[in-house]
């Protein structure tokens, strides 16, 4: 039987993603600091935090873990996971009409061939944004659905209305780019989807 793969998040939207495809999944989220270091890049702030997650978790001996993190990031800016409703709505009211992006740094460790292993990968995906009015940011503050979510909408729900176009990774929006994580996990010898193990017959 193989083994499954470590989600070191808590991520409900990752888990079902890699669900879904055929993964065996096992959730062991890492407790770390997620706060930005002061002047830290949004792409290099993702990569720390996925990495700080993969470790906190690791241990010896045959099992793998996966790790990510996601940002929003305008203007250089980090827009994390909003702590208030008002936070939220500030957020959304930068975001309106314009264009950002959504960063995913994604880790895996494990063992190959008895040799410690692990693999990374940062992908960016564009968000257009449509150009919304006020209302449309209180109704959808009121609804609750920002919370938990980078940049304070969610695609794969009612926030997918205040979306007009995505450059990219529709996945990597969500919370993780499965077509790159997919193939990180054959390179590596990872646990593998299902549709990967089958075999033609």
């Amino acid at each position: 039987m193989s083994l499954p793969l470590i989600l070191a998040s808590a991520s409900p939207r990752r888990r079902e993603m890699l669900e879904r495809i055929g993964l065996a999944i096992e959730v062991s989220p890492a407790d770390i600091d997620e706060r930005p270091h002061d002047g830290e890049p949004p792409g290099a702030y993702v990569a720390r935090i996925a990495r700080a997650k993969a470790v906190a978790v690791a241990r010896p001996g045959p099992r793998w873990v996966l790790a990510a993190d996601t940002t929003v990031t305008i203007d250089g800016a980090i827009l994390g996971k909003a702590d208030t409703a008002d936070e939220a709505a500030a957020m959304l009211r930068r975001l309106s009409g314009r264009t950002h992006q959504v960063l995913t740094a994604f880790v895996l460790v494990g063992e190959q061939g008895g040799c410690a292993c692990l693999r990374d990968g940062l992908v960016a995906t564009d968000v257009v944004m449509t150009d919304f009015d006020a209302q449309a940011v209180v109704d959808y503050v009121a609804c609750g659905e920002w919370r938990g979510k980078a940049g304070a909408y969610a695609l794969q729900g009612i926030g997918a209305a205040l979306v007009r176009q995505v450059r990219g990774s529709v996945t990597n929006v969500i919370g993780l780019p499965l077509a790159e994580v997919v193939a990180v996990l054959r390179e590596a010898g990872a646990p593998q989807p299902a549709f990967v193990q089958g075999t033609p017959s």
